[in-house]
């Protein structure tokens, strides 16, 4: 797998957590105090309390498995649907599911996948005896607040691990690989709890049994071989997800992504010095804010609101805290060498 660098500290890499996962890139937002544990438990209480969400929540968590790999799902409904991430997905249209607790494998199809939400409905095609999880409202979340995560690590069904949420707000990026649809996440839930290949699509589940977070993300150390960074792993918080999941499995499709989009597709120009140095326009969608502009085929984009933009990702990450409706101010190469800025009044990412 390729590695690429990330922001979020020296020489840090990410990994997408579903079995033959993708690498990502992170750019963090403020950084945010860690906070003390939200209550005085003795040893023994704790113990207590975790017991009693595992035994609660397992029955909600499922393992996945397509021919090119394996991941995790929550419960989403009675009526078989389940959620999980894209890219645990892939590009299959029928996969095996099988409770974390242990059950029959049972077949499943996809409903739809949001990719650059890396968010995805598969639903069974015999949903008794599911146990549909409750999800919790991560615009409470705290830093500090223990947390769980609950998925198949490297296909051993069932496994959990235990820590707090570091931070919140982070922007995740996952660079667009075979299988992964390169997608960029706003708001991310950063948490200590052993994130690994197979966990991605589970739960990351607070002390009162919710899944406040969907695990998709953890860091690599290639300092370490390549090997895992302690404590360094990437939710989707559930607001977020239950929002992209609703709308799946009413309208079969993401209706309103909520997510700002100029309406191109590109790639990042490599500079005579080997560095990145903008994205080159490739086409430019009809009807979007892109062609409204002006903004043409051929244009070097380089900033959004005087921030750099040097790569694909990059790009995505500034796009992504910004909002539908909301104007731009877009910095562009012309194919003459011209610079020109743009004002643009960015349009919706569509649900694909």
């Amino acid at each position: 797998m390729s590695k690429v660098a990330v922001a979020i500290a020296a020489a840090m890499l990410l990994v997408a957590c579903s079995a033959q996962a993708p690498t990502a890139t992170t750019t963090p937002s403020s950084a945010t105090p860690t906070a003390a544990p939200p209550s005085q438990m003795s040893a023994q209480s704790l113990e207590q309390a975790y017991e009693r969400v595992i035994q609660q929540v397992m029955p909600s968590i499922v393992q996945i498995t397509t021919k090119a790999g394996l991941g995790s799902g929550v419960v989403y409904d009675s009526a078989g649907h389940i959620l999980t991430n894209a890219h645990v997905v892939g590009h299959a249209t029928r996969m095996d599911v099988t409770l974390a607790t242990g059950s029959t494998s049972r077949k499943a199809r996809i409903v739809k996948s949001f990719s650059g939400g890396d968010l995805a409905i598969i639903k069974v095609d015999d949903p008794k005896g599911l146990t549909p999880a409750k999800f919790g409202d991560s615009s409470k979340l705290r830093v500090g607040q223990f947390v769980l995560a609950m998925g198949n690590p490297l296909g051993l069904s069932g496994s959990v691990t235990d820590g707090i949420i570091s931070a919140l707000g982070r922007t995740v990026s996952e660079p667009q690989d075979p299988g992964s649809p390169g997608a960029t996440i706003s708001g991310a839930i950063q948490t200590s709890a052993a994130i690994n290949p197979g966990n991605s699509g589970g739960g990351l589940v607070d002390l009162s049994g919710q899944v406040i977070g969907i695990p998709t993300l953890a860091a690599t150390d290639p300092d370490l071989g390549g090997g895992a960074a302690p404590g360094i792993g990437f939710a989707i918080p559930s607001n977020t997800a239950t929002d992209i999941a609703a709308q799946i499995v009413r309208n079969g499709k993401v209706t309103n992504s909520h997510r700002a989009a100029l309406g191109i597709r590109g790639s990042t120009v490599i500079g005579d010095n080997g560095r990145p140095t903008g994205v080159a326009v490739a086409k430019v969608d009809k009807g979007s804010a892109a062609e409204k502009a002006g903004i043409r085929p051929g244009d070097v984009i380089i900033s959004i609101n005087g921030k750099d933009t040097p790569t694909l990702p990059s790009l995505a990450e500034s796009l992504s805290a910004l909002k539908p409706g909301q104007q731009a101010k877009v910095e562009v190469v012309k194919e003459d060498g011209s610079t020109k800025t743009i004002t643009v009044t960015l349009g919706v990412l569509p649900g694909d």
